[in-house]
């Protein structure tokens, strides 16, 4: 194996790690409906506690001051085009608030249950069989979109326990998370999912 084969392979390895950590912080967020059914309060505030420490790092980093466990995070996370501030957990935390604030159970949980897992293993399958991109996406792939696609399709009949309603979301879902939003689709996702969550369930 050439010298570049070999540096271009370990590029690839180190981009499915840091995918893998970013999508596992991500898929975190489907705690947050059972957290809220225990105590909204304690969850709301807990998300945005967590927004605030994040944002206060993310800042202090920024200036070469690292909290340690936090900043470790960021750093593990991040992918090659996070350069400066990295948003991605600020829409994150700012998504899950939404849903949470905008529509009640079980609607708030399909919002968050399709960004958590919709969103997470629509990127991870995408990195890695996305083969073939669909157009005008952004660089979005099959792979990607058909894993959200069921991801989705089961998180809601779980909750819904109806395959229309399930079909509905999860198409929509998918069709909100292939659009070229960048982290925005954090937001994008969870309030338009969980929209037609309360139009169709």
């Amino acid at each position: 194996m050439s010298e570049a084969a070999v540096l271009k392979r370990s590029a690839y390895v180190k981009e499915i790690q840091t995918e893998v950590v970013r999508k596992s912080i991500h898929m975190m967020v489907a705690f947050v409906p059972l957290m809220a059914r225990y105590n909204l309060i304690l969850t709301f505030s807990a998300l945005v506690a967590g927004l605030l420490l994040y944002t206060y790092s993310e800042f202090m980093r920024l200036r070469g001051v690292e909290i340690t466990f936090i900043s470790r995070i960021t750093s593990a996370a991040s992918r090659g085009r996070d350069k400066g501030f990295v948003f991605g957990p600020v829409t994150l935390a700012i998504g899950t608030l939404m849903a949470l604030m905008l529509y009640p159970e079980p609607a708030a949980a399909v919002a968050i249950y399709a960004l958590a897992f919709g969103d997470g293993f629509s990127s991870l399958f995408g990195k890695l069989f996305g083969r073939i991109t669909i157009p005008f996406t952004g660089g979005k792939t099959y792979a990607g979109s058909t894993a959200c696609l069921l991801s989705v399709f089961l998180t809601t009949l779980a909750v819904s326990g109806s395959v229309r309603v399930a079909i509905i979301i999860a198409v929509l879902a998918t069709v909100l998370e292939s659009l070229p939003s960048g982290d925005m689709d954090n937001m994008l996702i969870p309030v338009g999912t969980g929209f037609i969550a309360i139009l169709v369930m």
